[in-house]
């Protein structure tokens, strides 16, 4: 078989690596590795040492040891306190160890009969053995034997393709092609940051020599990631912040005060500063772009509303874009009731208007007739046209994407821009999807305002408990939610999370003393608006549910939030939901009713109860789930990173984002010698974030 010859070595098929084939080839892109460089790109999942396996007799107290067996029983039961112990025997070529952990029922069903696993931690004599308390737990492959070899690479495979495979065919990309690597990075940079060359750390990733060579070239290989990523987002922050044209809006004292007599209350703290952040970018010159990250009831809306006004009385328009219908409608009713007595003209562009409808609002948009707008992606279709657009406000961005979030400000006005989500954002994420905005945050609350008693209800027992405090808590004048994760559920299979429908039924019957409500997706806009004015106005006392209340929905009476089969929502999702309560004068009360026995259920509901901040519980949510389900990116593209990973790499983000900011802001990443990164990074990233191709 003849192939023709690739100008860069790198980009030969990877069937033509030493020990791959055709066969092995097909194997490969099932791993999306295709070329020499794929594979060679390819990051090992972890090292397995193997340069320090002690035997029992070798083992001493009170050290870090590691031991290598085959797992001959398992056992786990229950002591007082309903605590578990789970312990496990490991069969040592004929002598025997001991492992033990505490609350950890999992590990019964992890730690498999016949699983090869090596046991770290400190050991200690127990009733003549050795027993490792916790012990760190790794299960070896069958080919993981370790006969002769220190350290060994370990990868994520595919059906098919063995783990000494893949090693034998990274091992020998590496000794054949590790010298064709190019490296972009400058020497002077390199050697300031103490990184290896490029060809030596993918070496040291598929040959390592020590632990600490792995480690650092481990180390280079996901900052090259990150830092070009990184770098992508200073020169798109850096082009904004370049632009010139940005309406200038000077905020009078005057202006100030005729907004805050508008609302019937006091600002918070949070709101005066991210205010204070606002106008100071609005009088800058440059478009604003700024990240409002709140916490569930933090009061974003309000600096929302507060910017909109700005631009409107300094003679331009605002527009405000929501991700949903019922969520644009609840900002124009919200926005309806504090501009009630005021003479600004507003709009609502979405979707669902009439033919005559959407023609008399396009052209009060374009005459600059209508000074605010409030609408769903409607707002960015060609068809709008704004006579003097001067802010933008995108909410819930991340349902969105950065192309839409790009779109608003690709018209013939460069408007100010207000990022804001009252979904907290991991750290990690706000460095990476909307790193190249400023960032404001919000975490006090109204005054008042009670922290929701938190319960994980499980067992017959409990539930009866719960379900008479809520009918107490009804009986008192209370309200109360339940809310279902499906609309329509499968009643003939228990294993089936419940719908909406049916335990809207059920509840009737539960509860003849009270009325009751059902609201969801699938309802007609008008049908749905009805029940949730019931609900609000108090002539529904229990409303069952799905997500469409996760936001904006405002009921001071309502007090109980009942989520059923909770282990079906993300964390940050059922945080929202218990947003929804408490957010008058009374204590608010949120149960979880869950019978799964998954571990990470039972970690995100523990986290739930244990915790009302939503950072915190954003943070744990991204560390179980990662990015794509957290934010749903899986719906509006991953993240651009070849290898890197956000929840485990955040250390060498932090760094890579500290070292591309400084070379950006500094101009020497316009040098001829940063040149060849500078090429690499607009290749790469260019044309998904509208990078200028030069300046």
């Amino acid at each position: 078989m003849t192939t023709q010859t690739p100008d860069n070595p790198l980009d030969t098929p990877a069937q033509f690596v030493r020990g791959a084939g055709p066969q092995r080839g097909e194997l490969l892109k099932k791993l999306d590795i295709h070329t020499v460089r794929d594979l060679l790109w390819h990051v090992p999942r972890d090292v397995l040492d193997l340069t320090d396996v002690r035997q029992p007799d070798e083992l001493v107290e009170k050290l870090e040891q590691t031991v290598r067996g085959e797992v001959v029983d398992v056992d786990a039961k229950q002591v007082s306190g309903g605590r578990t112990i789970t312990a496990a025997l490991l069969d040592c070529g004929g002598d025997y160890v001991r492992g033990v952990w505490f609350n950890q029922p999992w590990m019964r069903k992890r730690l498999m009969m016949g699983s090869k696993v090596l046991f770290t931690g400190k050991p200690k004599r127990h009733q003549g053995r050795w027993e490792f308390g916790h012990p760190q737990v790794q299960w070896l492959d069958d080919d993981d034997s370790g006969e002769g070899v220190g350290l060994l690479p370990r990868y994520g495979l595919t059906e098919g393709l063995r783990m000494h495979e893949l090693r034998r065919m990274t091992q020998n990309a590496a000794e054949d092609f590790a010298e064709f690597i190019p490296d972009a990075l400058p020497q002077s940079f390199r050697q300031k940051l103490k990184l290896p060359a490029l060809n030596m750390a993918v070496n040291g990733l598929h040959l390592p020599s020590s632990l600490d060579e792995y480690e650092r070239a481990r180390h280079r290989i996901l900052f090259d990631d990150l830092f070009e990523f990184q770098l992508a987002l200073a020169l798109r922050r850096r082009a904004w912040k370049r632009e010139d044209d940005a309406p200038v809006m000077q905020t009078t004292a005057k202006i100030d005060a005729r907004i805050r007599r508008l609302f019937p209350f006091r600002f918070t703290d949070g709101q005066d500063a991210a205010i204070r952040d606002v106008v100071a970018d609005l009088q800058s010159g440059t478009a604003m772009h700024r990240l409002l990250q709140a916490d569930v009831g933090a009061g974003k809306t309000v600096v929302a509303v507060y910017t909109m006004l700005v631009a409107v009385a300094c003679g331009y328009q605002a527009v405000l874009m929501a991700p949903t219908e019922l969520l644009a409608l609840q900002h124009a009713e919200t926005i309806e009731t504090i501009l009630e007595n005021s003479r600004v003209k507003r709009v609502l562009l979405t979707g669902s208007l009439s033919a005559a409808q959407r023609r008399d609002t396009l052209a009060a948009i374009a005459s600059g007739e209508a000074e605010l707008v409030v609408g769903t992606q409607a707002v960015i279709q060609k068809d709008v046209k704004f006579a003097k657009l001067g802010v933008a406000v995108i909410d819930e961005q991340h349902k969105f994407g950065v192309v839409q979030r790009a779109r608003i400000s690709a018209g013939d006005d460069n408007p100010h821009v207000l990022v804001m989500t009252a979904t907290p954002i991991p750290r990690s994420l706000c460095l990476t999807q909307f790193g190249d905005l400023d960032l404001s945050l919000m975490t006090d609350l109204p005054p008042g305002r009670q922290r929701v008693v938190t319960s994980r209800i499980t067992g017959e027992g409990a539930k009866q408990k719960a379900w008479d405090f809520v009918k107490n808590q009804l009986a008192s004048g209370r309200q109360a939610y339940i809310v279902c994760p499906l609309v329509k559920g499968d009643e003939s299979n228990e294993d089936k999370p419940r719908g909406a429908d049916v335990i809207y039924e059920r509840v009737v019957k539960a509860l003849p003393d009270f009325r009751v409500g059902l609201v969801h997706g699938q309802m007609d806009r008008k049908e749905r608006a009805v029940v949730m004015d019931d609900f609000r106005d108090g002539e529904l006392n229990v409303l069952v549910s799905t997500t469409v209340i996760e936001v904006g929905v405002d009921v001071p009476n309502a007090t109980l939030m009942i989520v059923l089969d909770a282990e079906r929502f993300g964390l940050s999702q059922l945080h929202q939901l218990r947003g929804r309560i408490s957010r008058g004068s009374y204590q608010g009360y949120c149960f979880l009713f869950s019978e799964s026995s998954a571990p990470d259920a039972a970690q995100r509901l523990h986290a739930l109860e244990s915790t009302a901040d939503g950072f915190r519980i954003a943070e744990v949510d991204f560390e179980i789930r990662g990015p794509g389900d957290v934010l749903g990116t899986r719906q509006h593209g991953e993240m651009p990173l070849r290898v890197a990973n956000l929840t485990r790499d955040i250390k060498i983000l932090d760094e890579a984002r500290r070292e591309a900011f400084a070379v950006v802001d500094s101009g020497e990443f316009d040098t001829p010698e940063f040149a060849p990164l500078k090429r690499e990074v607009l290749e790469r990233f260019g044309r998904l974030m509208d990078l200028p191709q030069s300046g």
